[in-house]
């Protein structure tokens, strides 16, 4: 059983997921970082000094009454919190991380261009008939055909 468990690791498509797992959740740490630290805080300023992560609506009193200040203080004081900006913080990451991965995609396919195929068939110049390429004759109207087969 660990023979055929080490079979299945060392595969290299196993490997390649593994690595490209450890480098997305990476990349995913890096976007988050982005998103709280970079892109919302002049958001929250154009929209009158708001801190986006601290929107929240209280669904159920905790122990201490409110008003809370933040959600961390909420859920410390035990209260229930609709999180609203924390959501809106991760739809960004979502939008972000997804059109990363969508323009790495779209490299990539642009990168395996398949090469045009050899064609197999040609017409016909008298009857327009569909033939194949190496034919000197047409089968279907018996026309000696100019091209000399390949």
């Amino acid at each position: 059983m660990f023979k055929d468990f080490r079979e299945f690791a060392m595969r290299g498509n196993v490997v390649d997921m593994a690595v490209g797992i450890i480098i997305g959740a990476a990349f995913g740490i890096i976007v988050k970082s982005l998103v709280d630290d970079v892109i919302m805080p002049p958001i929250g300023i154009l929209l009158g000094n708001v801190d986006f992560s601290n929107i929240f609506l209280v669904l159920k009193e905790g122990k201490v009454a409110g008003p809370y200040a933040s959600v961390a203080a909420a859920k410390e004081a035990g209260a229930v919190t609709l999180n609203i900006g924390l959501f809106v913080n991760a739809v960004i990451n979502f939008l972000i991380v997804a059109f990363a991965i969508f323009i790495l995609v779209r490299g990539m396919n642009k990168l395996k261009k398949e090469k045009p195929v050899d064609p197999t068939t040609k017409e016909c110049p008298y009857c327009f008939s569909t033939i194949p390429i190496r034919a000197s004759r047409c089968p279907y109207c018996t026309s000696a055909l100019t091209t000399s087969p390949e």
